[in-house]
């Protein structure tokens, strides 16, 4: 080997070392300052997942005014109308507070008089369960007896029919004494019910999905020797693409980003600064922000492959007809990251990188409340059992 080709070697071993010193000095500097953004000990509300969430569900929103941004929408929905409680006011408030940012006098400044008053005349709230059979999303079919029939006989026979097609069924019974309620060993029971889901996110029931149904439920009938009310599956079928309709018209999905305005993050040290803050990691590696009940707020993604080890973007998104507006769920979700865009160093932009201001959220948040007015109005509140089910 010539003294020229050792002289290469020994070249081409610095710069190799020199780039793998480099890209370790990269990621050290991106884990810094990470830890350091979550490291200054403040009492953020993001921290305490027990703590009241402010969270809020929306509607697609739709600007008038161009000088305002709006966040990246998955879907269009059509706008509504509803005034948002005190009580959300007030959740929401207290994230905005806790996290540091800019809070709205008016969420805060409350008259404790006024709200003495409110609290004196505001009537007792009902709370009513929700069956798994619903005659407004359900295609609903009786199946009567001639005499009372024992519930581990009619679980015997229902309990292979869960799903035809991509439709889920349920069952629920009409006990001796007219009560309704999901069929349970030890009772008896006078009519069947059976109910398919005219909608999801899928689509709406069709001819085979609703034949095929039909064909299974003559055979639980001629087991238990009941006596089905069949409809007429025109009626059906056209009844089922109304709903879809409303279904495709409030599948609204909001998502706001997080950018790097200079080197990336550490995403071992990011995620578990994500999880302190009180977000729980899922199977495909979204983060959810839990509502303290089971459910979700909005989750995060961190746009990248477990592989990689930084990122330079965060999505926050709120699937908005599937949260109850007591949660302003957007009010969190956009507190949460403006708060990760001060401590990181990034900007809240959409999905065209362009920054969102302040008030540009807080005009989105008014066109959620009008949103949830309109899936009120419909009877299929946001969050409700109906809403989750149609948009599943």
């Amino acid at each position: 080997m010539t003294d020229f080709q050792i002289s290469l070697l020994i070249a081409g071993g610095t710069i190799l070392v020199g780039v793998v010193i480099f890209n370790k000095w990269q990621e050290y500097k991106a884990k810094k300052t990470v830890e350091n953004a979550f490291s200054d000990g403040h009492d953020d509300v993001l921290l305490h997942p027990d703590a009241p969430a402010s969270v809020v569900q929306r509607h697609e929103p739709v600007f008038d005014d161009a000088a305002l941004v709006e966040p990246a929408v998955k879907r269009d929905a059509t706008p509504v109308q509803k005034d948002r409680a005190a009580t959300n006011e007030s959740a929401g408030a207290a994230v905005t507070d806790s996290l540091g940012l800019e809070a709205d006098e008016a969420t805060h400044a409350m008259d404790s008089d006024a709200v003495q008053d409110e609290e004196v005349s505001t009537p007792p709230v009902t709370h009513v369960r929700e069956l798994p059979v619903d005659e407004l999303i359900d295609c609903v079919i009786p199946l009567e007896f001639d005499t009372p029939i024992r519930g581990e006989k009619i679980l015997g026979e229902i309990a292979e029919l869960k799903y035809v097609g991509k439709k889920p069924v349920h069952f629920i019974g009409q006990s001796v004494d007219g009560s309704q309620d999901v069929i349970s060993i030890g009772g008896a029971y006078t009519t069947l019910f059976a109910g398919i889901q005219m909608v999801s996110r899928s689509g709406p029931l069709n001819e085979l999905e609703y034949s095929e149904f039909i064909m299974k439920l003559r055979g639980i009938a001629d087991n238990l020797n009941a006596h089905p009310d069949i409809p007429d599956m025109n009626k059906i079928i056209v009844h089922a693409r109304e709903l879809h309709q409303f279904v495709a018209e409030h599948d609204a999905q909001l998502s706001v980003n997080v950018s790097s305005n200079g080197a990336p993050w550490a995403l071992n040290t990011l995620l578990a600064a994500l999880e302190k803050m009180g977000f729980d990691q899922r199977p495909d590696g979204r983060l959810m922000m839990p509502d303290g009940d089971g459910g979700s707020l909005f989750t995060l993604s961190t746009n990248v492959d477990v592989s990689e080890v930084m990122t330079s973007r965060l999505t926050l998104l709120l699937d908005v007809p599937c949260v109850a507006p007591s949660r302003d769920s957007f009010g969190a979700m956009a507190a949460c990251a403006r708060s990760l865009a001060t401590r990181l160093g990034g900007t809240v932009v959409d999905d065209g990188n362009q920054p969102i201001s302040k008030a540009a959220l807080d005009e989105i948040a008014l066109q959620v409340n009008e949103f949830y007015g309109a899936m009120a109005e419909a009877q299929i509140p946001a969050g409700s059992v109906r809403a989750q089910r149609l948009f599943s």
